[in-house]
């Protein structure tokens, strides 16, 4: 099997590369946000145990989000592998994520890094926000809040994955076959 983590700032296209990937190299699409609510929908323990979290008002732990890609990890038979859209998103759950891997003597394959300019990402999501009538999204504080979370708590991951050798970083600019094309070409060598 084969992991990869599809990584960059909000707006980056992710979710939109994220399709043309499953689809062309067999991969299980796991998204945090998606996996939660199929367990909780499941009436899964793990996502019984979300579902009172999130009704509370709190977020879900780690233990519980990494419980349920770990259960995805062993379930899945009929795919190449996976790609992970949205985890890790700090150090910690990095290494969580490898350790979870080693007890089946897995390791991350590749990290795909989609990288665009803070500017750009502020356009995409004002632009996103539009389309999709999401106001909560068209705020600047809400955008400022995002950029800043992903520079603070997302961005050390790059090093992380850089010491392994596991980091590949994408220019995000350009058409989404433009990107697609680019996304290939490196998938290819894996």
């Amino acid at each position: 099997m084969k992991y990869f983590i599809l990584f960059g700032p909000p707006g980056a296209g992710k979710g939109t590369q994220a399709t043309s990937m499953v689809e062309k190299y067999n991969l299980r699409h796991i998204s945090t946000g998606a996996l939660l609510r199929k367990e909780i929908a499941a009436g899964s323990e793990l996502g019984l145990k979300a579902k009172a979290l999130i009704d509370a008002g709190s977020l879900v732990p780690d233990e519980i989000v990494e419980g349920m890609i770990e259960s995805e990890f062993m379930t899945a038979t009929d795919v190449a592998g996976f790609l992970l859209d949205g985890f890790p998103r700090n150090t910690a759950q990095a290494e969580d994520l490898d350790a979870i891997l080693a007890k089946s003597g897995n390791e991350v394959t590749a990290v795909v890094s989609l990288m665009i300019p803070d500017e750009t990402i502020r356009e995409r999501i004002r632009h996103r926000a539009a389309i999709e009538g999401r106001e909560d999204d068209a705020s600047e504080e809400t955008i400022s809040n995002r950029i800043a979370t992903y520079h603070g708590k997302t961005e050390p991951l790059i090093n992380y994955y850089k010491k392994s050798g596991k980091y590949n970083e994408i220019d995000g600019l350009g058409t989404i076959e433009e990107v697609h094309d680019k996304i290939r070409e490196l998938m290819d060598r894996f």
